[in-house]
């Protein structure tokens, strides 16, 4: 059947089964967009108010339902506006297409209006991007761009239309989309048995998993394993959700600001097994000391990542469901009682806990939130202390529900993604923790939320700082506060409803309380809660740049005297 390329674009969207896409129009993709009035009943399309908030939307599409996320966009500005969106997942291994549609084939070159060279700048933030000057390219293409996006390691995928492409017609035969397979094993009989005997042998095994046992849909085979060897388990940021936080082998977050517990687990451990994380410096801190008395085996999907930032004893490269399935059946059962109690004594003694003098403090905040939302909640976060609070206080249960940028710590992440996924689950509560730096970062993209109906809920940690990097102000630069203090005039609730959302500041756990009860029983628009709070709350522990995981700051005194 012949069609023209926009026509043929919405097609193959329909063909991946594309539901929903975020985006903003243009002069260079209106065609794709006369198609989108085409086809408005099959697909929904989302207009956010800017095109960086229309990536982290398709990110936080992606990231709580597993499948490729879409954004779209025009040429230049449109498509250099999703640059840090697609660099955010890619980051985080996060699978998402992103169209855009440049100048005509012509005026390529020529520094055309609106015209840039958008391939070339998201290359090294893609895991493959492609140019389309044809439209008999364009159903090949996008096969293949969704198939790069989903398989193995996920990442974005950038698709550059030029507008005559568009335009042209070419003739279209619908296809059932290729199956992508993960289920895959590289490494051979040998690499396991190597790895199964140093798990047999081990008397202190320690479990550190990340982000690639989400992707995989790995949780089962990670719960299964740690039965199996009776290991206590560490999770970095992405992986938070792979495995319980209620369950008493969890010995809470790894890295820069992971539990005391877990900072003991990997000096002692004789064995470490870290299966879909990337040994990233914010999770191993200083590599000379990090896990120093044990063999270390890393399971990953990606061979570029072995040896890449911690040399290791043994590997297994392959999809982590397939390797965990593997080593569950070739496993015998083991017992460690003495290096699980000693596990569970730390976790006694070292509790991850906030120590202040006010109620209404980090730690009680975020508990109130869990408590009224429930274990069910997709929590999504901006980047900063409120980020890592979150992390520690509210205790994911369940793979995909914590959604926030890891790798790039992308600030102003939190209301795109919020969106994104409560498109995804309209039924499901929302709540996206942010800071009042990140706040005002993205803070139109309420606007979307209101119009859409999209009743997501906005918990602002308001401390008048930019929280994070005043830390390490306070900490590190003698407390030399240069441009942390934000002062900004803003009137948080006149702000968010002017654009079209319910606010609340609240400065105490009753007004939190009663503010998020409002909030849940309201389904029809987005709610801000701004929650006024101490600029001096830190986000402890905290292993130091550069030092050693096993040593971390648990306290700092009245006097600015470090305790570890």
């Amino acid at each position: 059947m012949i069609k023209n390329g926009a026509d043929i674009v919405l097609e193959c969207l329909l063909e991946q089964g594309v539901d929903t896409v975020f985006g903003y129009p243009g002069g260079a993709i209106l065609n794709v967009y006369d198609s989108f009035y085409k086809y408005s009943g099959k697909i929904r399309h989302i207009l956010t108010s800017h095109e960086q908030g229309a990536a982290h939307a398709a990110d936080g599409y992606a990231r709580s339902t597993g499948k490729v996320g879409v954004c779209v966009a025009t040429s230049g500005p449109g498509a250099t506006n999703l640059v840090t969106g697609i660099a955010t997942a890619y980051m985080d291994s996060i699978p998402l297409v992103a169209i855009t549609c440049n100048v005509a084939n012509n005026l390529l070159g020529k520094d055309s209006f609106q015209e840039v060279d958008i391939v070339g700048i998201t290359m090294p933030v893609t895991k493959h991007n492609f140019l389309i000057k044809s439209a008999d390219e364009i159903a090949p293409t996008f096969r293949r761009a969704f198939k790069i996006a989903a398989s193995g390691r996920p990442g974005p995928v950038l698709i550059d239309i030029t507008k005559d492409a568009t335009a042209g017609e070419a003739d279209y035969k619908k296809e059932i989309p290729e199956r992508v397979d993960n289920y895959k094993i590289e490494s051979d009989s040998a690499a396991f048995d190597k790895v199964i005997e140093m798990i047999e042998k081990a008397e202190r095994p320690l479990i550190m998993a990340g982000g690639g046992i989400i992707a995989s849909g790995a949780s089962k085979e990670l719960h299964k394993l740690q039965k199996t060897i009776d290991a206590p388990v560490t999770l970095a940021t992405m992986g938070l959700g792979a495995f319980p936080a209620s369950d008493s082998a969890f010995t809470g977050m790894i890295g820069m600001h992971g539990s005391k517990t877990t900072s003991l687990a990997v000096k002692h451990c004789d064995l470490l097994i870290n299966i879909g994380s990337r040994f990233s410096d914010r999770v191993i801190c200083d590599p000379a000391t990090f896990a120093r008395r044990a063999k270390i085996v890393h399971i990953d999907v990606d061979r570029a990542e072995i040896n890449k930032n911690i040399l290791t004893d043994a590997y297994l490269i392959g999809d982590a469901r397939a390797v965990l399935d593997e080593l569950n059946k070739r496993l015998h059962k083991k017992k460690h009682s003495e290096w699980m109690s000693k596990i569970a004594g730390w976790k006694q003694k070292y509790p991850v806990k906030y120590k202040s003098d006010s109620e209404f403090n980090p730690e009680t905040i975020i508990k109130e939130i869990k408590r009224q939302t429930g274990e069910n909640t997709y929590l999504v976060t901006d980047v900063g202390q409120h980020q890592m609070w979150a992390a520690q206080f509210f205790g994911i249960e369940k793979p995909r529900h914590f959604l926030s940028s890891g790798g790039l710590g992308t600030m102003g992440y939190g209301v795109g993604a919020a969106i994104g996924a409560q498109a995804a689950h309209p039924d499901s509560v929302v709540v996206n923790i942010s800071g009042d730096g990140c706040f005002h970062m993205n803070l139109q993209e309420l606007s979307t939320a209101a119009t859409q109906k999209l009743p997501i809920i906005d918990v602002v940690m308001n401390n008048n700082v930019l929280g994070m990097v005043r830390q390490w102000q306070r900490l590190f630069y003698g407390e030399r506060f240069s441009h942390t203090t934000l002062n900004k005039p803003t009137n948080y609730d006149m702000v968010a409803k002017g654009l079209g959302a319910d606010a609340y500041t609240v400065t105490n756990i009753e007004e939190l309380g009663k503010a998020l009860s409002v909030a849940l029983k309201n389904r029809t628009k987005p709610t801000v809660i701004n929650c006024v709070i101490n600029p001096d709350h830190a986000v402890l522990p905290m292993v130091p740049g550069g030092e050693s995981i096993e040593e971390p700051i648990l306290e700092i005194t009245a006097d600015g005297k470090e305790v570890r």
